[in-house]
């Protein structure tokens, strides 16, 4: 079954325009509340359409007051179980039940601490089903009534007294049974698992993860504070604050994320890391999951590694024509050492991906050293590094020279024995394909001679560097034409006075950028280049050489692509220097 958004089901009924749902969700931003709050109160939906694509939504049975599913039993002592004062103030109906199983009409089935204390409240697990505020409260008011006129006055007094004073919490037994409840160090195992197995968790954390999939994020956090749950999706490198549940969930949503993910759930105190893999209706995603212990509970991260959303294809990264021409030469070398560099999240590993798919072929033997592997290639032999039982880049390496190899990826060159290694495999046959945390290409080389790799070694392994950014691509729907001011340019020449800027629309979620794109420079190993490296010259000279043969930097390939409309000018000043 297809998983649809609340203002997509509302669409596919007809309820709502397209239009009309960009209009919500921009007030939506304004006022921080629900996207069917929000439609309610334009008067475009009614409460009634909002409660049933809900349930829609969540697979759950609607009812409206008209129909017989909101008629509870008057045979079943419903109103012992759920007192009337208890059931008005939080909007519930108790309906029927079955066993140990309580119906109950709910507003809102994903709030995970009314249905707690529905539980403790009844002695029985909770069914929702549900239903609008109005149609409830018009419920209770009409069953406890007729339960309060077949009792009689004074026993119904009676009673009301016996329900409200075994109700009615105690400082001991309910101040006691919330602090454990809420202080997660105190929940036994059994009751973690309990509580992350709980139908309305397990539905909640796949509509977190699903939403992510399809608002095209990277990462999702999950933050606990004092009060409040934080819930951001980082969107094409940008974090955005995503309507948070409960703060009483925190630990059953944590919980239930460890569980899948085969973690400990009762190791609050260290960093643990772990995988999911997500089965979607057409593909599958891979998530890597990161737990870290704050003072206010775990922070839990999910970096989404979605293959089908990822285009592991040169011509689609961004490189021009030149740089591609540079960079598929240096692949179809037959040995040598190619470094692509860059801080943290600026695609090496996708740019090393998509140069592996340009030279698979059954007749060259492909094998990688990652640490984690992010996407599953065929054809490819991928092993993941596990430190802890002595399983290292350097480990790993040495056993792929035994391995009749051809091409070699390592994830990340860290260390001196590591880099040590990759240059003699390029140097003794084999083309070696590698990572480095470095700002440009130029610094790659004196980052390789200060960790200590010789000069005489360096000088004839290493083929080609490329330095990259990722900067956030225009929405080609809604960019529009400006011309900046003198002061923003501080300089800067253009060749046009117009260029764009982002404006933003329903198509990108009004944030006026879709997609990202590679800003690079490529370092071609020329003899000249080579003569300096053994010589030991510095960071400027090996800069000046490159780029009087051809090599622009990649503040200027930024600006390239500002000038052709791919991106704005506000986002290549926020990501590169001029005086790179």
């Amino acid at each position: 079954m297809a998983h649809y958004k609340l203002g997509e089901i509302l669409i596919k009924q007809g309820l709502i325009t397209e239009g009309q749902l960009s209009q919500a969700i921009e007030l939506q931003r304004e006022q921080h509340g629900r996207i069917g709050e929000v439609l309610i109160k334009l008067g475009l939906v009614s409460e009634e359409d909002i409660a049933a694509a809900v349930g829609e939504q969540l697979g759950l049975p609607y009812s409206s007051d008209k129909s017989n599913l909101l008629a509870p039993r008057a045979d079943q002592n419903l109103d012992k179980l759920i007192p009337q004062d208890f059931a008005q103030k939080n909007c519930v109906l108790p309906l029927s039940k079955n066993m140990n199983m309580l119906t109950c009409a709910i507003a809102d089935p994903l709030d995970l601490v009314l249905i707690d204390n529905l539980k403790k409240v009844s002695g029985h697990e909770i069914n929702p089903i549900i239903a609008t505020r109005s149609a409830i409260l018009k419920g209770v008011t009409t069953f406890y009534t007729k339960q309060t006129a077949i009792l009689g006055d004074n026993r119904g007094s009676m009673l009301g007294e016996a329900v409200q004073s075994s109700y009615t919490p105690t400082k001991e037994s309910f101040a006691e049974k919330h602090a454990q409840t809420s202080d997660s160090a105190e929940l036994s195992i059994d009751k973690l698992i309990a509580k992350a197995g709980e139908a309305p968790v397990i539905k909640l954390v796949d509509l977190i993860i699903r939403q992510a999939i399809d608002e095209r994020s990277s990462d999702i956090h999950i933050e606990p504070f004092k009060d409040k749950i934080n819930l951001r999706y980082r969107i094409d490198g940008a974090l955005y604050q995503i309507p948070p549940p409960s703060s009483h969930m925190m630990s059953a949503i944590v919980s239930r994320i460890k569980i899948l993910a085969k973690l400990d759930i009762a190791e609050k105190r260290l960093p643990q890391d772990g995988n999911i893999t997500a089965k979607l209706e057409d593909r599958t995603v891979d998530l890597r999951i990161s737990t870290i212990p704050t003072v206010w509970g775990e922070k839990v991260v999910m970096r989404i590694l979605d293959k089908a959303a990822t285009p592991l294809n040169l011509t689609q990264l961004g490189f021009d024509a030149k740089q591609l021409e540079h960079i598929r030469k240096a692949l179809h070398t037959p040995y040598g050492l190619i470094f692509v560099t860059g801080p943290t999240g600026s695609g090496k590993s996708t740019t090393l991906y998509s140069s592996l798919n340009e030279i698979i072929n059954p007749k060259k033997n492909i094998l990688t050293a990652e640490d984690p592997v992010e996407f599953k290639i065929e054809g490819v032999n991928q092993v993941a590094i596990k430190s802890d039982i002595g399983l290292t880049f350097a480990t790993i390496l040495r056993a792929f020279l035994r391995q009749d190899p051809d091409v070699i990826m390592v994830g990340e060159v860290r260390d001196l024995e590591t880099a040590q290694i990759c240059v003699r495999a390029a140097l003794t046959g084999h083309l070696v394909l590698s990572t480095l945390h470095t700002n440009d290409a130029s610094s790659a080389v004196t980052r390789l001679l200060d960790i200590g790799i010789d000069s005489f070694l360096l000088t004839p392994s290493l083929i080609i560097i490329i330095a990259q950014r990722l900067a956030r691509r225009l929405c080609t729907h809604c960019k529009e034409p400006y011309e900046p001011q003198p002061d923003q340019l501080g300089g800067l020449k253009l060749k046009s006075d117009l260029v764009y800027r982002a404006k933003g629309c329903e198509k990108c979620h009004f944030t006026g950028y879709r997609g990202r794109i590679t800003i690079a420079e490529v370092m071609l190993i020329s003899e000249k280049i080579r003569r300096l490296i053994s010589q030991h010259a510095t960071y400027n000279e090996i800069q000046d050489a490159a780029r009087q043969e051809g090599m622009i930097t990649i503040f200027e390939d930024g600006i390239k692509k500002v000038e052709e409309g791919t991106t704005s000018l506000d986002e290549i000043l926020s990501i590169a220097f001029q005086n790179e």
